[in-house]
């Protein structure tokens, strides 16, 4: 995915994990809602066109998301479609690619979530090789005069006892949807966004107002500088905290807001 498509994917992650972190979120059914809406481009050239089309409002686009998933799925995720039926697509394959990029996310998330990242990303790889190690498996789940139901339920048969859920989410989904790719390819790209999420570290950033994408950019650029790794970062704004940034990465703390300087001045007058 290249130019204006990535520059829309890249935002797109921000806003999920802005989602993702919010309280009582169930990143599971987010994965699912989100797989769903793949499949609901997948199956319609005219809407892939509808909303990707650069001479159509944005706005007009994004009212097309919330007239065809309002009541279907759950309202913050019709708020991600939207934004992204907002944003700008090289191509309109893109928009279904990259709702399954922030599928895959939010399974790996919600994986993370109970202590099982390492373990998904392990039990894909291994599918895979157990595919690619057997032709009879390999031309069952790829048959396309099988039904869906059909390739599921074997799926579900080999490895329902003895993976993680949300990897047993990801190979089901793998072999529904192989999306144009082979399948080995689907899992690889699977394990590929878990890896990088085990990789990837996640600072909490308050600011007093919404930070332009320039911005956000100069931030993780620097932040990885720091680290050594990339840095995912998700944005809350507070107008409470005047100006200035605070950044919580694991236990660290950079604070550097304007409230925290006259608090301690506040301290200092006090003693």
């Amino acid at each position: 995915m290249q130019g204006t498509s990535r520059g829309s994917l890249l935002a797109a992650h921000e806003r999920l994990e802005t989602l993702l972190g919010a309280p009582g979120t169930d990143r599971s059914s987010v994965g699912d809602a989100l797989f769903a809406v793949t499949g609901l481009l997948d199956s319609s050239t005219s809407l892939r066109r509808a909303l990707t089309d650069p001479s159509r409002d944005g706005e007009a686009k994004a009212g097309l998301v919330v007239r065809l998933l309002d009541g279907k799925v759950d309202g913050a995720v019709v708020d991600l479609v939207a934004g992204l039926a907002r944003s700008r697509w090289a191509r309109s394959r893109d928009l279904p690619d990259a709702v399954e990029e922030l599928a895959v996310t939010a399974e790996v998330a919600s994986a993370q979530q109970r202590g099982e990242l390492d373990r998904v990303e392990d039990e894909l790889f291994r599918f895979r090789r157990t595919v690619d190690g057997d032709p009879d498996l390999r031309s069952a789940l790829t048959d396309r005069t099988a039904s869906g139901e059909r390739k599921a339920a074997l799926v579900s048969a080999l490895i329902e006892a003895k993976v993680a859920p949300a990897t047993l989410r990801l190979a089901r989904q793998a072999v529904l949807a192989g999306r144009g790719l082979r399948l080995d390819a689907v899992l690889t790209s699977y394990g590929e966004v878990a890896a990088k999420r085990r990789e990837q570290l996640v600072a909490h950033v308050l600011v007093a107002l919404p930070l332009e994408q320039a911005h956000r950019e100069r931030l993780a650029a620097a932040l990885e500088r720091q680290y050594g790794h990339p840095v995912q970062l998700n944005v809350d704004v507070d107008p409470d905290v005047l100006g200035g940034i605070r950044v919580e990465i694991g236990d660290e703390v950079l604070d550097g807001t304007i409230s925290r300087r006259l608090d301690e001045a506040r301290r200092r007058l006090a003693r």
